[in-house]
């Protein structure tokens, strides 16, 4: 199993659609253009077979304001790995080198879970954010109260988590906000 990686502007049109139509099938139709447009612009990692895109993960570049700083987070977008060959290694093998981005990029990871993918998450160390979520919108600050308890957050290598204590405020973007 090899884990490739590149920006989204080396994956093609070809590559991006099967990229696409995994999500698609992995989501079971929950998958929408904003979720779609949230997964490009940074690094994808993904593993392809025979049949074609077998898993496939990426690291986007966000900020959030934490007392009164602004940081550079790596958040996750489109984690999935095609029906038939979950629980295999293939998540953890496409978030392993979503983490080295992470690692060598970014001062934390995020990612918004869904139940099934939170324990691959909290297995390789992720840790549900505890702290009140919001996100600087159009109308100014946005509490996201329906999102708290389902991101997750790592350090990057040698950094810290940011302190619960304060509020997390994401950039605001279309469609779902974490």
């Amino acid at each position: 199993m090899t884990v490739r990686t590149a920006p989204t502007h080396e994956l093609g049109a070809a590559r991006l659609r099967a990229v696409r139509e995994l999500l698609d099938a992995a989501f079971e139709g929950d998958f929408g253009d904003d979720d779609w447009d949230h997964t490009l612009g940074g690094v994808h990692a993904w593993v392809e077979d025979e049949h074609g895109i077998a898993a496939h993960g990426a690291v986007v570049m966000r900020r959030a304001l934490h007392r009164g700083r602004s940081h550079r987070v790596g958040y996750v977008e489109g984690v999935a790995v095609r029906a038939g060959l979950r629980r295999r290694g293939l998540g953890g093998a496409v978030m392993a080198e979503l983490e080295r981005v992470i690692d060598g990029a970014y001062v934390f990871g995020a990612l918004g879970a869904t139940d099934d993918g939170a324990a691959l998450y909290r297995a390789r160390g992720w840790h549900v954010w505890e702290g009140r979520l919001e996100a600087l919108g159009p109308e100014g600050l946005v509490h996201l109260s329906e999102e708290e308890g389902f991101v997750l957050l790592r350090p990057a290598a040698g950094r810290e988590l940011p302190d619960p204590a304060a509020p997390l405020v994401f950039d605001w973007r279309d469609g779902d906000v974490m």
